[in-house]
């Protein structure tokens, strides 16, 4: 993988979810929170997790993994909020773990299967593999496969207005 000095290259943010490795644009990211129990609303689909403070803005608070449509999170010591923009309106997502901010070249994106899904389109805007770095401080220029979230196809823009 080349490092990030070119006009193609970007920022993501990687982390963790039912054991597989998602990434956002960086330039979507507003801040990394501590998991802290949202404020439940009513009639809300079972994703969105209630609505949190954000320095005075209430933002709703939605599990990634339902939205996926796979089983609730489990909460531990590491679960916590990425809050993102989306299309200027911001929301936080349940994540199992962050990893790491890394540099990808757009050029080595990979466009996702065209497989049927249960969601209106598809979410993942692309494949990329990315070096890990391993417990020692090595890396391994295999790395890892991950899945690139198309945030704007989450299809969250009426939803956020009813939890907001």
């Amino acid at each position: 993988m080349s490092t990030p000095d070119t006009a193609n290259d970007r920022k993501i943010v990687t982390f963790s979810l039912a054991k597989q490795i998602f990434g956002i644009d960086m330039s979507a990211l507003i801040e990394i929170r501590e998991w802290d129990e949202p404020t439940p609303l009513p009639n809300v689909p079972s994703f969105i997790k209630g609505v949190t403070n954000l320095r005075g803005n209430v933002i709703p608070v939605v599990g990634l993994a339902e939205r996926l449509g796979w089983e609730p999170s489990q909460l531990h010591a590491r679960s916590c909020i990425l809050v993102v923009n989306i299309m200027g309106k911001q929301a936080g997502f349940l994540v199992d773990e962050v990893n790491d901010i890394v540099g990808i070249n757009v050029g080595e994106i990979q466009p996702a299967p065209a497989v049927e899904t249960t969601l209106e389109e598809s979410v993942i805007a692309g494949l990329v593999r990315i070096a890990t770095r391993a417990k020692d401080g090595t890396r391994d220029e295999n790395g890892s496969m991950v899945l690139l979230l198309d945030l704007n196809a989450l299809s969250l823009t009426k939803h956020l207005d009813l939890a907001a």
